[in-house]
């Protein structure tokens, strides 16, 4: 059975919010959950972006059953590797055993804020690369130094390391992607349903790991209203990743998506309360070959109604679906 997951999505809610959309999350029983790493939200609508971590180390004390990850971190900009292993670490401790880090190139709304510029995506790839060595590394234990093309490291160490480092996955949007993290992960992340990509993840290492995918929706029982909520807030997401990783601002996302109509968005993401409908969307991700799938529900305000209406009626489906 393809597993279900809750997005905690930092762009559109504060930090105490997020933590208590967690619990419920794990109340209506979602399989697993992830967390953004932002700066910035996408677009100014969504209004919020607190610290993921911080959040995370919250949700890891205020839950005690469902799985959580971040997706994803960039371990190149924003952070140093060697401060994301210790990260990662630490809140592999806090959860017993619960965390997954998801790693990620990174997108410029975010990483532009540390003054380092937006190299090409080659060179976004080597620095990842490199990035992730340093990562496990660290997580062998023992002191680690490295004077490497991009990054250096003075004889770090972690000192307070769980018994199992948390699993890394990489996420994925191309054939090169692809390739590094058949390489490097433990399991592969993507945004779109697409089956090439978990065959060339296959391909390139990573046959018999999971997959995890990532959907929008926005429930609501009034469906326009749903809709007009997703084209407040998500318009963003039909940009594709070549798009979104280069684009800077909030404001740049608002001017690139000025003529996304309202009708664009409904026929891409599920609006209204028909399971049905929803089910179908998450259909795709399970023929491509996703273990898991993880939900967005759009509109901080609307996530309380939406895990009600998941643990009584969108859970079930999705499993009868897909059992």
């Amino acid at each position: 059975m393809v597993q279900i997951g809750y997005t905690m999505m930092t762009e559109q809610a504060g930090p105490r919010d997020l933590v208590d959309h967690v619990v419920g999350a794990e109340e209506a029983g979602f399989d697993f959950s992830v967390t953004s790493d932002h700066y910035f939200p996408w677009l100014r609508s969504q209004g919020h972006s607190p610290y993921a971590w911080t959040v995370l180390g919250a949700a890891a004390q205020a839950t005690s059953r469902i799985p959580l990850m971040t997706y994803v971190t960039c371990p190149t900009f924003r952070y140093h590797p060697a401060v994301v292993a210790q990260k990662a670490a630490t809140l592999q401790l806090l959860s017993g055993g619960r965390f997954r880090l998801g790693l990620g190139s990174g997108e410029n709304l975010n990483e532009h804020v540390v003054g380092r510029g937006w190299p090409s995506v080659d060179v976004r790839h080597e620095m990842f690369e490199e990035a992730v060595g340093i990562i496990r590394a660290l997580f062998e234990g023992g002191h680690v130094t490295h004077h490497g093309k991009h990054y250096d490291v003075d004889s770090a160490r972690l000192w307070d390391l769980p018994d199992a480092p948390p699993p890394i996955g990489v996420a994925v949007s191309g054939e090169r992607s692809c390739a590094l993290a058949g390489r490097l992960a433990d399991l592969v992340i993507a945004t779109e349903p697409k089956a090439e990509l978990v065959s060339a993840f296959d391909r390139h290492g990573g046959s018999g790991k999971p997959r995890v995918g990532q959907l929008p929706v926005c429930f609501d029982t009034d469906r326009d209203a749903a809709i007009a909520r997703a084209h407040d807030q998500f318009r963003w997401f039909g940009g594709g990743w070549k798009v979104n990783s280069e684009l800077p601002h909030p404001d740049s996302f608002d001017g690139a998506t000025q003529f996304v109509t309202r009708d664009d968005v409904a026929e891409s993401i599920p609006c209204g309360d028909d399971p049905d409908v929803f089910v179908s969307a998450v259909r795709p991700y399970v023929e491509a070959g996703f273990t898991e799938v993880a939900l967005v529900q759009i509109g901080g305000d609307s996530q309380p109604a939406y895990l009600e209406w998941s643990e009584k009626t969108l859970l079930p489906a999705l499993r009868d679906a897909f059992a």
